[in-house]
């Protein structure tokens, strides 16, 4: 049975819509597709819209419009009939050089499942992950689901540094670390693309709601990309 929608105040200004309890691919795609109707509803009272795994913050302008109008425009939003899919969302490629050197943790994690290192190279690209939230740091994507297989958990001292482009699986997630940062995923690879710049539009290479798909480079392929060799990795 699916859980229906709820509105919950959430500020002054903002109401947020739950979803459901569970991300899931077709829940992230319900929030995507009722993100863009309150963005054509809403027009210029809106002033922002975020959403995360399983619901979606509405941030209104207060002088303008008051909550009962943008209830009534969320529920307009939620009893819209328009077909969407899971696989909604722009498709993005992201390259990743899998090794030992690249990923301490690649061969422990295959040991801990039972996996050669190639089974876990390609169970990794097996699957176009859902990008459900951003968040942590600016670019850091949270991207689901793993195959089961690879689930794995956190670390348990975390890394005081863990390098930028770090390719890591934590539970049934995966992500890309955007900058350096101290972190307790595991890394199984490197990734050469700029996962976040500022200076840069769009400055993410990724939304909520797009397909990421990882594919294998060796490590010359990662240095012609752009990428950098990682000091140690403490």
């Amino acid at each position: 049975m699916e859980t229906q929608p709820r509105i919950q105040v959430a500020g002054e200004n903002a109401l947020i819509i739950y979803f459901g309890s569970v991300a899931t691919a077709a829940v992230s795609a319900h929030v995507q597709h009722t993100a863009q109707l309150l963005r054509e509803l809403m027009g210029p009272h809106l002033i922002d819209l975020i959403p995360s795994y399983a619901s979606l913050l509405v941030l209104f302008d207060p002088l303008s419009c008051d909550p009962p109008q943008v209830c009534h425009w969320i529920e307009q939003a939620l009893e819209d009939e328009t077909s969407f899919s899971d696989s909604d969302g722009q498709l993005v490629e992201l390259p990743v050089w899998y090794s030992a050197e690249s990923g301490p943790d690649l061969e422990e994690l295959a040991a801990r499942a039972g996996l050669s290192v190639d089974d876990v190279i390609r169970l990794h690209q097996a699957t176009d992950y859902r990008v459900y939230a951003i968040g942590f740091a600016p670019g850091f994507a949270y991207l689901g689901e793993v195959d089961e297989r690879l689930a794995t958990p956190r670390l348990a001292t975390p890394r005081r540094r863990v390098p930028q482009g770090a390719v890591a699986i934590a539970d049934r997630q995966t992500a890309v670390y955007p900058t350096a940062s101290p972190g307790g995923w595991n890394l199984i690879g490197l990734c050469p693309t700029p996962m976040f710049d500022p200076h840069a539009s769009p400055s993410m290479p990724v939304s909520v709601g797009d397909r990421v798909r990882f594919t294998a480079i060796d490590r010359q392929q990662f240095l012609e990309l752009g990428g950098q060799l990682p000091g140690e990795i403490r």
